[in-house]
């Protein structure tokens, strides 16, 4: 549609691809993480960065998925540096484990990029108890970026670069239906409501990534944090039990009227990861390369103390 390919002040549109976002951008000497990254808008956000000559870290529960991608990734750019790790998100000794071997290796680390997401899931617990699209979607990637973010603050020492930290939300932080954070309606599967519960994780992420930024920025620590809307795309993401009568309708007025294809979903994500127009900008909410503003309750400032102090009990 028209109006999705109006260029806004960035210079893109909605109908911008990753690869148009970062045309002319050099990414060599950066190191980036990228979660969920044998697939969708995760695969094709560690090719661009690859492709811009940045050294990627594919962290991926399928494996062998992740091998496929990142061979597809050299056979087109050779020069390429990418590496893949298996990583659960549902599983703190997962991530913990990750998070040490990571380390132990003395690598930098410029860019993390929290991209893995599972959506309409039925009612099911990660190996921690938490309901899964908590697990995953939020906290996983909350408790992986504490882990990460000494070796994040080292790396701004020594490089004098500035670090990112990009965090993968959507507009269903929009869609809670009730102040604050469902955690006893959550792990009460009586009370359980799958897309309520994949709202309040996406809530979760920007309101974390607001505290997040907060505090980098009273500690005057230069990694910005940032949040970032896709947009509609039709990923394995989307292609749930919950959305099979609703696609199956509306498909092909929704991919005329509003579904982007993968290259235009990970724009925004390459944009907020690489581009100098986002250089000190944090703690905001991106949107078709631009900023945006979110729900009235992802900007309550209490509400994101309150969420990161009941966090840190959880992966304590």
């Amino acid at each position: 549609m028209w109006f999705f390919g109006r260029k806004n002040s960035s210079g893109f549109s909605g109908w911008s691809t990753a690869e148009d976002v970062t045309h002319g951008i050099h990414g060599t000497g950066l190191t980036a993480i990228v979660t969920g990254a044998s697939s969708g808008i995760g695969a094709e956000t560690s090719r661009v960065l690859a492709l811009r000559g940045v050294h990627v870290i594919m962290l991926d529960k399928n494996l062998a998925t992740g091998t496929k991608v990142r061979t597809k990734i050299l056979e087109e750019t050779p020069s390429a540096k990418v590496d893949i790790v298996e990583l659960d998100l549902s599983s703190m000794a997962s991530i913990r484990k990750f998070a040490s071997e990571f380390k132990s290796l003395n690598q930098p680390l410029n860019i993390l990029i929290n991209n893995a997401g599972v959506l309409g899931c039925p009612f099911t617990l990660s190996q921690d108890n938490i309901e899964l699209q908590f697990a995953v979607n939020y906290l996983g990637h909350f408790l992986l970026t504490h882990l990460l973010l000494d070796t994040m603050k080292n790396t701004v020492l020594e490089s004098g670069k500035e670090g990112r930290i990009v965090n993968i939300a959507s507009e269903g932080h929009r869609f809670t239906y009730r102040e604050g954070i469902l955690f006893d309606e959550l792990n009460n599967p009586l009370r359980y409501s799958r897309f309520a519960a994949y709202c309040q994780s996406k809530l979760a992420i920007i309101l974390h990534t607001r505290e997040l930024a907060k505090q980098l920025k009273d500690d005057g620590v230069d990694i910005t944090v940032n949040a970032v809307h896709p947009g509609y795309v039709y990923t394995n993401i989307s292609k749930s039990r919950l959305l099979d009568v609703i696609n199956t309708l509306s498909r092909p007025i929704i991919n005329c009227l509003f579904m982007k294809d993968i290259p235009q979903g990970a724009a925004t994500t390459c944009y907020v990861a690489l581009h100098p127009q986002v250089k000190g900008i944090s703690g905001e909410y991106f949107n078709n390369c631009d900023l945006a503003k979110p729900s009235k309750q992802a900007q309550d400032i209490t509400l994101a103390r309150k969420l990161w102090e009941f966090s840190m009990e959880l992966v304590k």
